[in-house]
């Protein structure tokens, strides 16, 4: 059972808003180093370090050493969730100032963008949508998704690395992550990264360089209509 205490100290972590400015940034799935992690939180690399320090000794971010680099990433896709979900419940009482938030009003991080390793926004709905309305995934609780037997076909005959995602016991097989931007649940955890990774692969979805933004082409949109029969 999680304590106050423990609650507590987790949400005073993600709170700060230099360390909220961090956790925002490795939103994208990218590693990142602590310069670039000082510049996104307008912080000296001093502060920066001290942030970063007391997230990875919570959990909430993993660090490896490359050279004289030390990159950061988020720990889980269970922080991304968490993160994802702050911003939704964020956006039901937005003050003025938060409301007119870049992330909030970019058309194009509404559109398609990460969720740590998985799709989000209109694409990332739109594809769960097809999957639901199909019968190829089915609500399972209040927290995760059910892939059906028709749906693992689909998957994997769309080149979805199901196999894959099954043998990913470190985390959730399809969990229910609800986008800040649509206010209803897409598709996470190893089955949401494994779609993902196929969009990319198939040359279907490009990332950008810097950020969330992903980057649907034209192959993608026909794609989403012949495969998802989802109209953009």
């Amino acid at each position: 059972m999680v304590t106050v205490n423990a609650l507590s100290e987790i949400a005073a972590l993600m709170g700060d808003p230099a360390r909220a400015a961090m956790l925002s940034l490795l939103m994208d799935g990218r590693a990142h180093t602590a310069s670039e992690l000082a510049l996104a939180a307008g912080v000296t690399p001093q502060t920066a370090s001290g942030h970063l320090s007391r997230m990875v000794e919570a959990g909430l971010l993993a660090a490896r050493a490359q050279g004289r680099n030390r990159f950061y990433r988020l720990a889980s896709g269970d922080v991304a969730h968490a993160m994802e979900s702050l911003m939704a419940l964020a956006g039901t009482r937005a003050s003025p100032a938060s409301r007119t938030a870049a992330w909030r009003r970019d058309p194009d991080l509404r559109f398609c963008r990460t969720c740590y390793d998985h799709l989000a926004g209109q694409i990332g709905l739109a594809v769960t949508d097809s999957l639901t309305q199909h019968g190829h995934l089915e609500p399972k609780g209040r927290r995760d998704w059910k892939l059906t037997p028709s749906g693992e076909l689909f998957c994997t005959r769309l080149g979805v690395d199901i196999e894959g995602a099954k043998a990913a016991h470190t985390r959730h097989f399809a969990r229910q992550c609800l986008d800040w931007s649509e206010r209803r649940p897409h598709i996470s955890g190893a089955l949401g990264a494994a779609i993902a990774d196929t969009f990319f692969k198939k040359g279907w979805a490009e990332r950008l360089r810097r950020g969330r933004t992903v980057r649907l082409t034209d192959s993608g949109r026909r794609a989403l209509s012949s495969h998802f029969g989802a109209s953009l």
